[in-house]
């Protein structure tokens, strides 16, 4: 009976530490809360700015994307008179991509592409088929899974808008590069409006797929003739991927700092509703500690 009175005894006693008053710990659910809503407020800021960065980018691209897509168009009209007899296994794949990130799903869905049409049972493709990779983003993808078929990269291209000496000194370092093919596929980012892009494969007939197309076998002419309206047609092609892979990017980062925005703004309005009412939670609970210390008197 005295043990158990004394052990009663003991545990109503306060611990020798002290507990931390409500007040306090509310104080300091306070302080992260409304340390939380400053970094949220920072961020918002540095989303709105680069919205409105991207928006002024965007117009400049779109502009480059017009005047890039005649370029596209001389070159299709000359494929068209140099049609493939025979369908390519052997092809190199081009993938425009950029060095940025902040812009949403961009990259993944030129490299989903990319692996989709290696992969493909319709049109059947070697699985060694080489893979040139414009832009870091897309080169790291596609190292994770096809690294064997990486055989050059390129980066520092198309920071701003592409220029056709950007696309020009890709096509030379293609076509004196030791990589065997039979014909080149580009794989871009089609834009189709400000708020939507979708994956696109444009095919590139190569020097002696020209020479061996009924087109231009009706013609005698030189042999650097057809070398050089290889190299140029794949400078043309390049050009108006690149350009239009940019307004592709500029509208994604739009729209994905556009949501940055938005999430944070929603997240302020929730921590200021959670620190409102926990302020008004420690000042409730002082009145009451002041209305039964005065009752107590």
């Amino acid at each position: 009976m005295l043990a158990r009175r004394s052990l009663a005894r003991l545990a109503s006693q306060p611990s020798p530490l002290g507990a931390a008053p409500k007040s306090a710990r509310n104080m300091a659910t306070l302080r992260e809360i409304e340390l939380r809503l400053k970094s949220v407020r920072n961020i918002e800021k540095i989303t709105k700015s680069m919205k409105m960065i991207a928006s002024t980018k965007l117009a400049k691209a779109q502009r480059a994307m017009q005047s890039g897509k005649e370029y596209g168009l001389a070159n299709s009209e000359i494929f068209q008179h140099a049609p493939s007899e025979t369908p390519a296994k052997h092809k190199l794949f081009i993938v425009v991509s950029s060095d940025k990130g902040l812009c949403g799903g961009i990259h993944s869905s030129v490299s989903k592409a990319t692996r989709r049409a290696i992969a493909d049972t319709e049109k059947p493709v070697d699985s060694d088929s080489p893979i040139m990779v414009i832009g870091d983003k897309s080169k790291m993808q596609l190292s994770r899974v096809l690294s064997k078929n990486l055989a050059m990269s390129f980066n520092q291209i198309g920071r701003d808008i592409p220029t056709f000496a950007d696309a020009a000194g890709v096509a030379d370092l293609v076509v004196k590069s030791d990589v065997k093919y039979d014909s080149i596929a580009i794989v871009y980012n089609k834009f189709i409006s400000a708020v939507s892009y979708e994956p696109a494969i444009v095919e590139v007939v190569n020097e002696n797929s020209l020479k061996e197309s009924a087109g231009f076998r009706a013609y005698e002419m030189e042999d650097d003739v057809t070398k050089d309206l290889a190299e140029f047609s794949l400078a043309n092609a390049i050009y108006a991927a690149l350009v239009e892979a940019h307004a592709c990017e500029q509208s994604a980062r739009r729209n994905a700092m556009d949501n940055a925005s938005k999430n944070a703004k929603d997240m302020i309005d929730r921590l200021t509703m959670q620190y409102n009412r926990g302020r008004q939670a420690a000042i409730t609970n002082e009145l009451v500690d002041i209305i039964t210390g005065a009752s107590a008197l």
